[in-house]
C-alpha cells in the first residue's frame, strides 16, 4: 500500500493505492496553495486507514516549482519520520508519462522553466510500459524542436505543454487534454512501483538548476 503525493507545480494530488488498485485519490488545480491544501488532502485520502499500514510514501521530488517541491518533500518527510515509513522519490516528468499507459505513443513531459526553457524528459509508451528516452533536463525550445522533429507523433503534457505547443511550430505534436495533461498521485504511484525505497532522512528535493533568487545573487556577486 502506497500513499503518493504531488505538489511540484500548480496542481496538487494525493492517491492511496494497493498494488494496481486505486483506493482513493484527490486532485486540485488551485494554484500554488499547497501549504494550505496538501495536508488536508492527505488526511481525507487516508481516512479509514492508518499510516502504519503503508509500505511506503511516494513523492514527486522534482523538477518543478521550487516552493512546491520543498513543501511536498517536507510534508512527506514529516509523515514518514513520525511513523517510520520508507519513502520513494519520483521524477515529476516520469509521473506525467504514466498518465498515458493506455496509449502507444511518444510522450514529451514539460514543465515551464521560464524564458522559453523547459524542464523536460521524453518517454516511449508501448503496451502499458513506459521507457525513458532521456534523463530529466533543462532544455531550450529551439533544442527541443530539433529533437522532437524526428518522431512521427508526440504528445505534449505537463504544465509547460501549452506554452511549448504554441511556440514550437511542429506539425507532429499533439497537446494532451484535460487532467491527463498534469501529473497526479495515481501516476506517481505507478512510477514508484519498481523504485528503491529510501529513508525519510535521505529524501531531498530535485532541482535541475538553481532558483531565480540564487542566480540573481550569483550575478550580483560577479
Amino acid at each position: 500500500m502506497i500513499l503518493s503525493v504531488d505538489s511540484s507545480a500548480v496542481t496538487a494530488s494525493v492517491a492511496l493505492t494497493d498494488g494496481d488498485k486505486i483506493i482513493k485519490s484527490e486532485f486540485v488545480n488551485a494554484g500554488l496553495t499547497h501549504s494550505e491544501t496538501l495536508l488536508p488532502m492527505i488526511k481525507r485520502v487516508m481516512s479509514g486507514y492508518d499510516f502504519e499500514d503503508l509500505d511506503a510514501i511516494a513523492i514527486t521530488a522534482g523538477p518543478g516549482s521550487f516552493t512546491g517541491a520543498r513543501i511536498g518533500v517536507a510534508t512527506v518527510k514529516g509523515l514518514a519520520f513520525n511513523a517510520d515509513i520508507p519513502c520513494i522519490s519520483v521524477s515529476t516528468l516520469e509521473a506525467i508519462a504514466y498518465n498515458f499507459t493506455d496509449k502507444n505513443a511518444v510522450v514529451c513531459a514539460l514543465m515551464d522553466a521560464r524564458r522559453m526553457q523547459f524542464y523536460n524528459a521524453v518517454f516511449k509508451v508501448e503496451n502499458g510500459v513506459v521507457t525513458r528516452l532521456c534523463e530529466d533536463r533543462a532544455i531550450s525550445i529551439d533544442d527541443l524542436r530539433k529533437e522532437l522533429s524526428q518522431y512521427e507523433s508526440v504528445i505534449l503534457a505537463g504544465d509547460g505543454a501549452e506554452l511549448c505547443y504554441k511556440n514550437i511550430d511542429l506539425e507532429n505534436v499533439i497537446l494532451a487534454e484535460g487532467e491527463a495533461r498534469y501529473q497526479n498521485g495515481i501516476g506517481v504511484s505507478k512510477s514508484a512501483m519498481n523504485k528503491e525505497k529510501i529513508s525519510a532522512s535521505s529524501l531531498m528535493p530535485i532541482y535541475l538548476r538553481p532558483s531565480q533568487a540564487e542566480r540573481e545573487l550569483k550575478l550580483k556577486k560577479g
